[in-house]
């Protein structure tokens, strides 16, 4: 019997034995044919997630931010114990015992799931595990995906330590709100650095992972709550806090910025505008757009947040007073249904929804209530109603008209229902009185007329300020570096440089007369502004009321290649056709090439490369591009003699003689003293140029101090007239005005630099003859010459360029601007006498047209 029980025994023991070595084959059967041909864990040791690139500006203020998905990298050394236990405590609380996998927890897994009948499925995958579902496999609940996860965990066990594994996964995972990683939720959920987080806060991130979908703190508050309370109990029980501690905390209110309870990081930041935007469209080109928006850069722009809301806002109110002075009301052509009006809560839900440019500074999307007979009532975003209400008066609205159906305008508007519909959607602003109190609200309306500015540093290249329209949320189209427009009469200065550097004086007289070119397309007949035509005038005058006839026969004289080869090398064209009409600016550039061309006149004649930024780091902090190439040459120096300062190399291309450098920078000057921009009144010495083209379909204004140049120009995006009296001393000058004044409050100015190798001589400004030291008065002008370079030219050599001169103009005449009567006036001629200028030249009908 014994031997029987013992045979059975034995028979069993067997059985089982060769049952459970038989499992083991299987299983280990079923492991090696998934361990093949799975993807590599290696890489993990090098893996650089998809991390959010973030632009500075230079006081170190984040201004914007790009990302695919939003991710903070951190370091395993710099993300708190307290983060690192919240979430072990809630996903794998045997994390630093286990080598990938959790047998315990399996088995309790499945026990759970076999009492529960398979309605709670407790998740068993370890830390470990789901850094490997999440970089190198899919997400699929499969016996297959689970095998394949606890082999790949087991062999990244071997390969990485715990706290890199650990790193990895708190930089990985999803947290709901598009933020992936614990910094990128702490920042979405608190507006926190992790380093600021109370365990409630860790907790409730930590909870997040089981359902980043379902756990929203404002529409599943009651179940995130709970969640997070779990997680605090098992940092309790794990050690991690004390009971006090969690005690305490678990009674902490569920606080969130989706709640309201913290003001969200992107409303701490500004509007993105067109500076940024550029910032990302440039990087995206030079580096790459991937790596732009998943590389984690650290970008230090150029821009000066003080200039560039001065540059907007100066920009803004010329394209509206040139848009107010049409008289046209447009509005926003949006309206709001009739039945949310009746409600406060139902309106100001609708008008959030609506698409309105909210970037434009002290401007409020508000919709129309109810309109009156003399008032329009209206309900104003972000302004809470007081007991009367907000009203547009009569007053505000008179100076408008209103398209009728049949394109027609009607008549000037008297009272707001004129203009305005009960459900419209329009813009408001405050007016105040002159001590700064409120007067009314006043409707607005975005400019159908554009434009773009842009301001830079003459001597880094830095660009301080770009404003490429109205308003970027309106229109994201940067008309400063994107639109190509003709810079008509602002071109000349390069033609002038052309020919100061082949031989011209600011006092060379060149004729200005009629000229007629024979072209493929027919007869060309450029004609100054005026239509008149002024006789032999110094160069100096030419530029100062800029002639079109005398800059064609410059350009002619010296050969349209000189002056192409000059635009290239300024970089206002890649490629510039040799043809007479681009002498006055017909072939269309950019406001950012010209304005930085400009710059170049400004510091002597150097090469400066505009730049929106100054420096780029990787997510290392190593830096990967630097703008400043200076090179310092004693600042590795122990010490330095006394009184001496480091000294720094600029290693700069010269582009163009300083004294000629100097001469146009003078006779630029004189545009803005008694030119065609004599309306610009700044503290400091400034020289620029106007430029206005055909029809006025575009006009320009790019002028310089010592140390800051800027440009403007406005036009239509799609081009037609911008009326008859448009020019850019009109409409760009009070931008470019306005700007400086800002400017030189902050970076101030001074003379201009005078280059050693010349000397100055008094002359007649409109005949260039010589004058003695001390003669004065209005045509007066000390002009600065090259040592050995002639001052008495006079009449010594007149250029024509090669055209007839024409037979009824006078020697010497005024040019338009200058408030000359027909019968003359009398100057001071070399000879210390007084003589009589004659009246005007008229060439009778003599037809041209062009540029000017």
């Amino acid at each position: 019997m014994l031997r029987f029980v013992g045979n059975v025994l034995g028979g069993l023991f067997s059985l089982v034995t060769l049952g459970l070595v038989f499992a083991a084959l299987t299983l280990g059967g079923i492991f090696y044919m998934y361990s093949r041909d799975l993807p590599s864990h290696e890489n993990l040791a090098q893996y650089t997630p998809a991390t959010i690139s973030r632009i500075y500006s230079g006081e170190g203020r984040i201004i914007d931010e790009f990302a695919q998905e939003r991710r903070l990298f951190v370091a395993s050394e710099d993300i708190p114990d307290l983060v690192k236990q919240a979430f072990i405590s809630a996903e794998d609380k045997n994390f630093y015992r286990h080598h990938g996998y959790d047998t315990r927890g399996m088995i309790a897994a499945l026990i759970e799931a076999v009492k529960s009948r398979g309605e709670s499925m407790r998740g068993a995958s370890t830390i470990t595990q789901q850094v490997m579902k999440n970089f190198l496999l899919d997400g699929s609940r499969s016996v297959e995906r689970k095998i394949k996860e606890i082999i790949l965990a087991t062999r990244l066990e071997q390969t990485l330590s715990k706290d890199k594994i650990l790193e990895l996964y708190l930089n990985e995972i999803f947290l709901g709100q598009n933020s992936y990683g614990v910094a990128a939720a702490a920042q979405t959920y608190f507006n926190k650095p992790l380093t600021e987080l109370a365990p409630h806060e860790a907790a409730m991130l930590a909870a997040m992972p089981q359902a980043p979908g379902k756990y929203h703190p404002v529409t599943a508050r009651e179940r995130v709550t709970e969640r997070r309370n779990y997680v605090l109990r098992e940092m309790w029980q794990n050690g991690y806090i004390d009971e006090a501690t969690y005690l305490a905390e678990k009674e902490m209110p569920l606080r969130s910025v989706q709640n309201g309870d913290f003001e969200a990081f992107r409303d701490a930041l500004p509007p993105r505008d067109y500076f940024t935007d550029e910032i990302r469209r440039q990087l995206s080109g030079v580096f790459g757009e991937q790596e732009f928006f998943t590389g984690g850069l650290t970008i230090r722009a150029t821009v000066d947040p003080e200039l560039q809301e001065a540059a907007a806002a100066a920009l803004r109110k010329g394209l509206e007073d040139y848009d107010r002075s049409l008289g046209v009301w447009r509005g926003t052509g949006l309206r709001l249904p009739a039945e949310v009006l009746g409600s406060e809560a139902s309106w100001r839900e609708a008008l959030a929804a609506v698409d309105v440019p909210r970037d434009i500074a002290t401007w409020f999307p508000a919709v129309v209530l109810e309109v009156g007979e003399n008032a329009a009532r209206i309900g104003i975003e972000g302004v809470m109603d007081d007991e009367d209400g907000h009203f547009i008066p009569a007053e505000d609205v008179k100076w408008a008209r209103k398209r009728l159906p049949d394109g027609r305008l009607g008549p000037k508007a008297k009272v707001p229902g004129d203009l305005v519909s009960v459900g419209d959607v329009v813009l408001v602003r405050t007016v105040t009185n002159k001590d700064g109190t409120f007067n009314r609200w006043s409707l607005r309306q975005v400019p159908e007329v554009q434009g773009a500015f842009m301001a830079m540093d003459v001597n880094s290249g830095r660009v301080l300020a770009m404003q490429g329209g109205f308003s970027y949320q309106f229109s994201v189209f940067n008309r400063t570096t994107q639109a190509a427009r003709q810079p008509g009469s602002s071109f000349k200065p390069f033609v002038y440089a052309a020919a100061l550097d082949s031989g011209f004086t600011p006092a060379t007289i060149v004729v200005d007369a009629p000229i007629e070119v024979d072209t493929a397309q027919g007869l060309w007949t450029p004609k100054n502004a005026s239509g008149k035509f002024y006789g032999p005038t110094p160069l100096r005058t030419g530029i100062e009321q800029s002639r079109n006839l005398m800059t064609v026969r410059i350009a002619q004289e010296i050969g349209m290649e000189t002056v192409a080869g000059y635009a290239e090398r300024f970089g206002v064209y890649n490629r510039m056709g040799p043809y007479l009409a681009n002498a006055l600016g017909s072939q269309e550039t950019t406001l950012f090439k010209m304005v930085a061309a400009y710059a170049m006149f400004a510091n002597g004649g150097e090469r400066v490369e505009p730049t929106l930024v100054d420096r780029v780091q990787d997510r290392f902090g190593r830096t990967i591009y630097r703008h400043d190439k200076r090179v310092c040459e004693d600042c590795s120096a122990p010490e330095l003699p006394r009184g001496q300062g480091v000294r720094i190399s600029t290693n700069r291309e010269r582009v163009m003689n300083a004294i000629t450098a100097y001469q146009l920078t003078s006779m630029m000057q004189g545009v803005v003293q008694r030119g065609t921009a004599r309306g610009i009144n700044l503290p400091v010495p400034v020289a620029g140029k106007t430029g206005t083209t055909n029809d006025a379909k575009d006009v320009w204004f790019i002028g310089y101090t010592s140390n800051i140049a800027a440009g403007c120009y406005i036009g239509f995006d799609q081009p037609r007239s911008l009326g008859g009296g448009a020019s850019g001393g009109g409409l760009c000058g009070p931008v470019f005005e306005k700007f400086m004044k800002t400017a030189i409050k902050k970076y101030g100015g001074g003379p201009f630099k005078v280059p050693p190798g010349g000397y100055f001589r008094k002359i007649d400004r409109f005949t260039g003859m010589p004058l003695p030291d001390d003669a004065t008065g209005d045509n007066v002008v000390s002009e600065y010459f090259r040592e050995g370079e002639d001052a008495l030219v006079g009449l010594g050599y007149v250029v024509d360029g090669g055209f007839a001169m024409g037979e009824n103009l006078p020697l010497f005449a005024y040019g338009e601007g200058e408030g000359v009567v027909d019968q003359g006036k009398t100057v001071t001629n070399s000879e210390g006498k007084k003589v009589v200028v004659p009246k005007k030249a008229d060439f009778g009908t003599v037809s041209s047209g062009g540029l000017y």
